[in-house]
């Protein structure tokens, strides 16, 4: 119905797994990656959570795209009206922590949202910006990606989605 061929014929013919690229997003259901790249079955892996905060099993699966299957792009893909950020300057703010895992993410945003600054009118794009890049980082200085990143195998960048336009932006390495 949205352009996407999902039929057991589309997957099969599809062959053997062969993704050039594994991208990091967040959950937002605004925000699907495989239709935002006009993707099909095999051409890239995807791997969502609120925020796209990276944790243990998201290292995981990264290292394991490059090293098993040969994908030599990461992309760390935020989005305007992030909704995991917004939570987040709003517990920085308040200073109250949600309950729960929900916590767990905004622990993991809240360095994004301090140095952007708190109190500050444009904090939620700041945020969000800062937050894909300090992942990016983290990512490029994970202990199994860092050698590969070194010697030009991988590249890890990080990009913006465009709510309203659809357009997506590569962001520097600025903060």
């Amino acid at each position: 119905m949205h352009g996407h061929d999902v039929t057991a014929a589309a997957a099969v013919a599809s062959g053997d797994q062969q993704p050039y690229a594994v991208l990091l997003g967040c959950i937002d259901s605004r925000v699907p990656l495989e239709a935002i790249f006009d993707q099909t079955f095999g051409s890239i892996c995807v791997i969502r959570t609120g925020g796209h905060v990276l944790d243990r099993a998201v290292r995981g699966s990264i290292e394991y795209v490059v090293a098993q299957l040969g994908v030599t792009l990461v992309m760390v893909l935020g989005h305007e009206r992030c909704g995991a950020v917004a939570s987040t300057v709003q517990s920085v703010r308040t200073g109250r922590r949600p309950d729960g895992d929900l916590g767990y993410l905004v622990e993991r945003i809240t360095p994004a949202v301090t140095e952007a600054g708190p109190h500050d009118p444009a904090v939620h794009p700041l945020a969000v910006r800062r937050h894909v890049r300090r992942t990016v980082r983290a990512l490029r200085a994970d202990d199994m990606l860092a050698g590969p990143v070194a010697a030009g195998a991988v590249d890890v960048v990080g990009a913006l989605y465009d709510l309203d336009t659809g357009e997506v932006t590569l962001l520097d390495d600025g903060a």
